[in-house]
């Protein structure tokens, strides 16, 4: 059983900064892309950042300019920095991974989701 453990959620005043860290307690083979979803009491899921195995990055409009995924492909590690945090920003972050075990096969896996709460 893989499990994805995200780490560095929490409390954090408006204007301060925040980094999540994302990584499989077991091995993924066939990784094609890591991200950040987040969702918000009565709003739907939405796109944070991604980011390829081949560094190919997007992020939603909201936090363009305040974020920045990064990732260690040896390791299936996934980070978020975001800095100049909103209350707008608070959520539940999830984590999300991409594999492709064949043309015809495409799975994804998410974390337990971690708590971001931006205080004015």
């Amino acid at each position: 059983q893989v499990q994805l453990v995200e780490s560095g959620g929490g409390l954090v005043q408006a204007g301060g900064s925040l980094r999540l860290s994302c990584a499989p307690s077991g091995s993924i083979f066939g990784i094609n892309a890591m991200g950040w979803y987040r969702q918000a009491p009565g709003k739907q899921r939405e796109l944070v950042a991604r980011i390829t195995t081949g560094g190919s990055t997007n992020y939603g409009d909201s936090v363009k300019g305040r974020f920045t995924i990064s990732r260690d492909n040896a390791k299936n590690t996934v980070y978020l920095q975001m800095n100049s945090l909103k209350p707008e920003d608070t959520a539940v972050y999830y984590c999300n991974v991409e594999v492709v075990t064949s043309p015809l096969r495409k799975i994804d896996y998410w974390g337990q989701g971690t708590q971001v709460t931006v205080s004015s």
